[in-house]
């Protein structure tokens, strides 16, 4: 299983920059492989399931994914139910005006679709990609 974590520092108040990342309808904006989240439902417990389609190395991925820890304005943890094996793991910490995100990703890659040459540079790829989508994130945020 792949892992990467990345964080950035983003000048918005936590409850601003965490009501955006709960709601999976908002992710398309910022990540970039991110085609769609739909069928999007709100949980009991916080969070939400959703559909999703991905597009990774030029293939599209369909799945669904559901919030399994849900602590506002901390915490957010998302498990995959079907499609992509992975777990997001949001963590948000105010500081004198700034917000902290720390976004963990472990995932699989699906080395029978995608081949296992292609493996090292899709690792490399979903790297930048946790970049480019927290800078989006803290572009929209500061605006």
């Amino acid at each position: 299983m792949a892992a990467s974590t990345k964080s950035i520092n983003i000048n918005a108040p936590v409850d601003q920059v965490f009501g955006f990342v709960a709601n999976p309808a908002n992710m398309p904006e910022i990540w970039p492989s991110l085609i769609e989240a739909k069928n999007i439902e709100m949980l009991e417990q916080g969070g939400y399931q959703y559909d999703w389609k991905y597009s990774m190395a030029g293939v599209k991925f369909n799945g669904k994914t559901r919030t399994v820890e849900f602590i506002k304005n901390e915490k957010i943890t998302d498990q995959t139910l079907k499609g992509i094996d992975s777990k997001f793991t949001w963590t948000f910490q105010q500081s004198e005006g700034e917000t902290r995100v720390t976004l963990e990703v472990e995932y699989t890659i699906p080395v029978p679709v995608l081949g296992k040459l292609a493996e090292s540079i899709i690792i490399k790829q979903n790297e930048k990609e946790g970049e480019v989508l927290l800078q989006n994130l803290k572009t929209l945020m500061e605006r």
